[in-house]
């Protein structure tokens, strides 16, 4: 078990094998309601072990069940889990638990921030990128057409609750997905974790349970560690965006849910590396080992060939780094460091995108 250390909104996180059927992780009291949200495809596998612990613990449950996909992540869908808060006469006392991905996870978590002024809630991540990033450290969102995650509030969960059992019926693009935030980690922060990476990679994908225990658990605490010391992003926690800026500009321009978030991210990532090198801050024999470990993720490492190079900056100027009108981009220094830098000429981007 990890904590998120922020005084008084502090919470664990609890990583293992069979959690859903397991009522202590939920810190929750019988008597209680709760609001289950979750999506279509999660719903028919995990929605009622973790509806039937819950009630045989004597907790109130409803459900609502949304369209799943990034595509899904707007207003609408917001507004249905609210919907469904309200028809079932939740109180300021109900809790919202966000069963399924990282749509899920935000989506839901927005909703309880806005819910009576704000409820409880519990992130039940049910992909490897949504147990190794986003259900961790409050970040809730939905998309605009104009730009992701542009809508949104910090809202800290109560708890977190990571089964590893989940990633059995995870199709292998979401699993490698969920590979790009961990690789972020090592790139961004702990070099000897890109080392243990490159050498166990393949476990990862083979769900061997001790290598994801372990990866799992380390990715958290390196982002606990940083949202502890900023929790609202102004100033290291933007660090945890290596390769966002340019993945964002990928999602939003072919439409959300066409790329997954990780695929995006991936691409970005070397585009952020390029970036580097042309600085004078990257080596080439780092962007190899970056693009190397990708492509065994099975990640694509080249940008989408119907996307024309200059389509990316419109998008990258509405980035919420975006500070006076000036690009501030996550750039890596060496593998295990990274800079945030603001006014990199936009010739200098263009030649990045065009280098990958």
């Amino acid at each position: 078990m990890l904590n998120v250390a922020l005084a008084n909104r502090s919470y664990p996180i609890t990583i293992g094998e069979n959690l859903l059927s397991e009522f202590q992780h939920f810190k929750l009291k019988a008597g209680q309601r709760v609001l289950i949200a979750t999506n279509d495809t999660i719903a028919p596998l995990y929605l009622q072990t973790l509806t039937d612990m819950l009630e045989k613990q004597g907790v109130k449950t409803d459900s609502i069940v949304v369209p799943d996909g990034e595509q899904y992540k707007t207003i609408e869908t917001w507004n249905t889990i609210l919907t469904a808060l309200l028809a079932n006469n939740h109180t300021r006392n109900s809790i919202l638990i966000a069963l399924g991905g990282g749509v899920i996870g935000d989506v839901a978590g927005f909703a309880a921030s806005a819910y009576q002024r704000g409820i409880k809630f519990i992130q039940v991540p049910t992909t490897l990128l949504s147990q190794v990033d986003s259900s961790v450290g409050g970040k809730t969102a939905i998309n605009h057409p104009l730009g992701k995650n542009m809508i949104g509030a910090f809202y800290q969960p109560q708890a977190v609750v990571i089964d590893l059992n989940c990633l059995k019926t995870l199709p292998q693009r979401e699993l490698s997905a969920g590979l790009a935030e961990v690789i972020k980690y090592g790139i961004i922060l702990d070099p000897e974790f890109f080392n243990w990476l490159e050498q166990h990679i393949e476990d990862l994908l083979n769900l061997d349970v001790n290598a994801l225990s372990y990866c799992i658990y380390h990715c958290c605490e390196l982002k606990a560690k940083v949202v502890a010391a900023d929790e609202t992003e102004q100033d290291m926690r933007a660090i945890l965006n290596l390769g966002h800026t340019y993945g964002h500009a990928i999602e939003a321009e072919l439409g959300y849910g066409n790329w997954l978030h990780g695929e995006a991210v991936s691409v970005g990532m070397l585009m952020a590396a390029h970036t580097a090198k042309l600085l004078g801050q990257l080596t080439q024999a780092d962007i190899d080992r970056i693009k190397n470990l990708l492509i065994r993720a099975k990640l694509p490492v080249n940008r989408p060939a119907q996307m024309p190079i200059e389509s990316y900056l419109p998008h990258m100027l509405r980035d919420k780094k975006v500070l006076s009108g000036q690009l501030r981009l996550v750039v890596p220094t060496k593998i295990g460091h990274v800079d945030v830098m603001d006014g990199i000429d936009k010739n200098i981007v263009l030649e990045s995108i065009a280098n990958v």
